[in-house]
């Protein structure tokens, strides 16, 4: 299993306003927008994505991480014994992901584009 890109997630109660500060402060444009979610980048690959409320998970996830393989994430996830607080679901937005949390009480996302 290879990651291929790393996302922190940020739970914000008022989205616009979010994707308009980050946007003025650190040159980020709209990657991404589903209404719930919001992801901002740049030519280079970087982003930051801002949330109110997962649209299908119970929980929202701190980071999201992006892997080739999403099942052998979720093998990894059970052999090391972690809690999986959002099943392997395939989305309707054309992500496969699932949720775990880590030790620390943090939640990971990861998932695969479907589409």
């Amino acid at each position: 299993m290879h990651v291929d890109r790393v996302v922190p997630n940020l739970t914000v109660s008022d989205l616009h306003q979010a994707v308009a500060e980050h946007s003025a402060i650190l040159g980020l444009r709209v990657l991404m927008d589903h209404g719930w979610i919001v992801t901002l980048g740049d030519d280079d690959g970087h982003q930051l994505s801002v949330m109110t409320s997962d649209a299908s998970a119970p929980v929202n996830p701190d980071v999201s991480i992006f892997v080739d393989d999403v099942r052998e994430a979720l093998a990894q996830a059970h052999a090391a014994g972690v809690e999986i607080v959002h099943p392997l679901t395939d989305e309707p937005w054309g992500v496969t992901r699932f949720f775990y949390r880590a030790s620390d009480g943090r939640v990971i996302n990861v998932g695969t584009h479907t589409q």
